[in-house]
């Protein structure tokens, strides 16, 4: 009888179920790049413009994610001011009177 082994040996990841929905953050991405260095063959090693590449890429997500975060703080307060500026003008406003003559 034949015996057969598992696809995934030991030094092989295996990913949660739902961990595919979780977000990429910088220690993850370092983490990942390291053990990518690590397993990588010493023969043939990773192409050195792949990984500049990524890692332009991880900072570019980084600095629009940083972006999102400053626009949203200032959207958050032209609402807030415009919210203030609408309550004084609503208060000043002059109310008619009418007179019966």
């Amino acid at each position: 009888m034949t015996s057969t082994t598992p696809v995934n040996g030991s030094n092989i990841p295996v990913v949660p179920k739902g961990a595919g929905a979780q977000k990429l953050d910088e220690t993850a991405f370092l983490r990942l790049m390291t053990t990518q260095l690590k397993e990588q063959d010493p023969f043939n090693p990773v192409d050195n413009t792949a990984m500049v590449a990524q890692m332009a890429q991880f900072s570019s997500v980084a600095g629009i994610s940083e972006m999102n975060a400053s626009l949203k703080g200032i959207a958050d307060q032209i609402k807030q001011q415009t919210a203030l500026l609408t309550a004084i003008q609503a208060q000043n406003k002059p109310t008619s009177t009418t007179t019966g003559a």
